[in-house]
């Protein structure tokens, strides 16, 4: 009886030891899930899809004619800041993207190059009508085809050539964005 006691008393702290362990290996398991957990939901929740580019001196510029097709356009990044004409600066646009998934946003700063100072107060005088034409350019547009280089300058030259076709005093030479952010 004396041995059974004995037994009994040197596999106790030996269990106590390995439930410690093996709840110690089960807290941690856990611990570890919970993280990677947290983490594949922030990353599957769209939050990290922001697309943020501000360009104080854009590069996407056009040097076409006002009337050429998107497809001829052709886009000219060497020109020299001595080159650029007349700029006349825009209000921001914020505009919902089209979007089947949720929803997106875009905004968007941008300055149109003027061929001459003159065409700067029949601008003013047609803005909200511009700013129309801009917007529903802009709403038209999903995720995938303003993200590229090539998708923003189609946008441009899409803007540049519809706005052209509504002015009569010159032409918009170019459009540089100066803000560009997608969420």
């Amino acid at each position: 009886m004396a041995e059974d006691v004995a037994k009994e008393e040197e596999s106790a702290p030996a269990e106590k030891k390995s439930s410690n362990l093996l709840l110690i290996i089960i807290i941690v398991v856990l611990v570890l899930i919970i993280i990677l957990g947290a983490v594949g939901f922030l990353l599957l929740s769209g939050d990290d899809d922001t697309v943020q580019q501000s360009a104080p001196q854009a590069k996407e510029k056009s040097v076409s004619k006002p009337k050429k097709s998107l497809a001829a356009a052709e886009f000219d990044d060497s020109r020299q800041l001595s080159e650029i004409g007349v700029l006349y600066p825009l209000d921001t646009f914020t505009v919902n993207l089209k979007s089947d998934a949720g929803r997106r946003y875009l905004k968007v700063t941008m300055s149109l190059e003027l061929e001459g100072a003159e065409l700067s107060l029949e601008l003013d005088a047609k803005s909200p009508v511009l700013r129309d034409r801009i917007i529903r350019i802009l709403t038209s547009k999903t995720l995938e085809e303003i993200s590229s280089k090539k998708g923003k300058q189609k946008v441009s030259q899409q803007i540049m050539d519809t706005l052209n076709a509504m002015i009569s005093d010159g032409t918009i030479k170019g459009i540089y964005f100066t803000e560009f952010v997608i969420q």
